[in-house]
C-alpha cells in the first residue's frame, strides 16, 4: 500500500469511526410502560478508539492492519460523575482477555466517547488472568469502590485440564477513576465468589456485601442465591458470615443462579434491586434480569418481588457469543428520578434503558409475585381478565 492508499484508508476509518461514535440514538415505540428500550447499543467493539486498535504509523504498518483487536465490549457498572454519564465498560479483546475503561455521554443514551486509556488496575501478589464485571460504588465513606470478578487457573487442576478455573471477588478503590488502589481480594467461607456488590451505606457501623456463593466456577452447586455479609473493613475485606437473602427456584426464570446487578438504589419506600436470573432450556442457559425490593432499615430483607423477568433479549439482542443473555451492572439514578439502565446482551454489547425511580416502585410494588405453579399462574391472570372486562362493560 502506498501513502496515498494508507491515508485514504485513514481517512475511511476515521469517517466510520465518527458516524458511529455521533449517532442519534431513537426510542423505541410503544414500550411496554415500564422502561422505554433504544434502537441502537451504546457501545459496541467498534465504538473503541482507532488507536486502540491500529498501528497509525505508515512506517511500522503500511497496510493499516488492525493489530490489536476488541471482540466485544458488554457488562458496564455506572454512575454520574463530574456531570457526565460514566459507564466502566468490560472491553475483551480477541486474545480473549477482558479490562476496564470508562466511556461518558453527555446524555447518557448516545454520543459515548471512551477515555483515551484503559483502566489500569494494580494487581495483588497472586495476578489475575482476567478480570470482568465491574460494580461501582459510590459509598458514604468518600471512596468509589470498584467490585469485581477476577479469574485465575485452579492450582488443584488436574495435569492437562487448561480450563478449570476459580472465580474470586476483587476490590479496588478510587477518587477519580484514574489513580486505582486495589485492596485484598474479599476472604470469604462459602466457595468461589462472582457478582459481589458493595451496598452503598453503612449497616452497623460495617461495610455491607451482597454475594453470590458458588461450589465451582460455573456451577453453583449447593451454593448459589443472593447473599448478605458484613466486614469491619475494605482494606481486607471479610465476610464470615453470610445469609442468603434472595433463593435460586425451581422453575422461575432464576432456577439455576441468580446474582445481583449494580448497587441498589434508596427510595423512601425501600431498597431498589435489579438483579440476573439464569435458567437451562434446550438451547442453553438464559439470563434475564428481574427485580426486587429491600427493607430500609433491614436491606437483607425483601419486601417486594415481581413475578417473572424485568428485561430479557429481545430480537437481534438475542444474538452473540453468549446468546440468549441479558446482563447489567450498572445504573444511574438521576437528582430528578430517572433512572438509565444499562444492560449488556450476549455477551457482545452494551445497550440502555430509561425509566424512573416511581415507575420502578409502581412495578415493583404492583406486579403480582411468582406464584410457582401454572394453576396459580391462570388464577392471576384470570383476575386482571375480570377486572378488565368489567371495567370495559362500564
Amino acid at each position: 500500500m502506498n501513502k496515498d492508499d494508507f491515508y485514504k484508508r485513514l481517512a475511511l476509518l476515521n469517517q466510520a469511526h465518527k458516524n458511529l461514535i455521533t449517532r442519534k440514538n431513537e426510542k423505541e415505540e410503544p414500550g411496554n410502560g415500564i422502561y422505554d428500550r433504544y434502537k441502537y447499543p451504546v457501545l459496541t467493539a467498534e465504538h473503541t478508539p482507532l488507536f486502540w486498535r491500529y498501528d497509525l504509523n505508515l512506517e511500522t504498518n503500511p497496510y493499516l492492519m488492525e493489530r490489536q483487536g476488541i471482540n466485544a465490549v458488554f457488562n458496564a457498572g455506572a454512575m454520574l460523575f463530574n456531570g457526565k454519564y460514566i459507564v466502566m465498560a468490560r472491553v475483551e479483546g480477541t486474545d480473549r482477555k477482558s479490562f476496564f475503561a470508562v466511556a461518558e455521554s453527555d446524555n447518557g443514551i448516545d454520543n459515548f466517547r471512551f477515555w483515551d486509556y484503559p483502566v489500569t488496575l494494580p494487581e495483588t501478589k497472586d495476578s489475575d488472568t482476567n478480570v470482568y464485571d465491574m460494580r461501582l460504588t459510590q459509598h458514604e465513606d468518600g471512596w468509589i469502590y470498584g467490585l469485581f470478578c477476577t479469574e485465575r487457573k485452579d492450582p488443584d487442576a488436574k495435569g492437562g485440564d487448561t480450563s478449570l478455573a476459580t472465580a474470586s471477588c476483587g476490590i479496588a478503590r478510587t477518587k477519580d477513576l484514574v489513580k486505582w488502589e486495589r485492596l485484598d481480594d474479599l476472604i470469604s467461607y462459602s466457595g468461589q465468589q462472582r457478582n459481589v456488590v458493595l451496598h452503598p451505606e453503612f449497616v452497623n457501623g460495617k461495610y455491607a456485601l451482597y454475594t453470590r456463593p458458588q461450589d465451582g466456577f460455573i456451577d453453583t452447586g449447593s451454593g448459589g442465591g443472593i447473599g448478605w455479609g458484613l466486614s469491619e473493613s475494605m482494606e481486607h475485606a471479610e465476610v464470615k458470615q453470610e445469609i442468603i437473602m434472595d433463593n435460586k427456584t425451581y422453575h422461575t426464570v432464576y432456577e439455576v443462579k441468580n446474582g445481583l446487578g449494580p448497587a441498589p438504589i434508596k427510595t423512601a419506600k425501600g431498597w431498589l434491586h435489579l438483579a440476573h436470573g439464569v435458567r437451562n432450556t434446550a438451547a442453553g442457559l438464559r439470563y434475564v434480569l428481574y427485580m426486587f425490593l429491600a427493607d430500609l432499615k433491614d436491606p437483607k430483607k425483601i419486601i417486594a418481588k415481581p413475578g417473572g423477568y424485568f428485561i430479557a433479549p429481545k430480537g437481534e439482542e438475542r444474538v452473540g457469543d453468549v446468546s440468549n443473555v441479558t446482563f447489567s451492572n450498572g445504573w444511574i439514578e438521576k437528582p430528578n428520578g430517572e433512572v438509565f439502565i444499562y444492560y449488556a446482551s450476549s455477551d457482545t454489547r452494551l445497550h440502555v434503558a430509561t425509566s424512573s425511580v416511581d415507575k420502578l416502585l409502581d412495578y415493583v410494588l404492583n406486579t403480582p409475585p411468582d406464584g410457582l405453579r401454572s394453576a396459580a399462574s391462570v388464577q392471576t391472570r384470570n383476575e386482571l381478565i375480570r377486572k378488565n372486562l368489567e371495567y370495559l362493560i362500564k
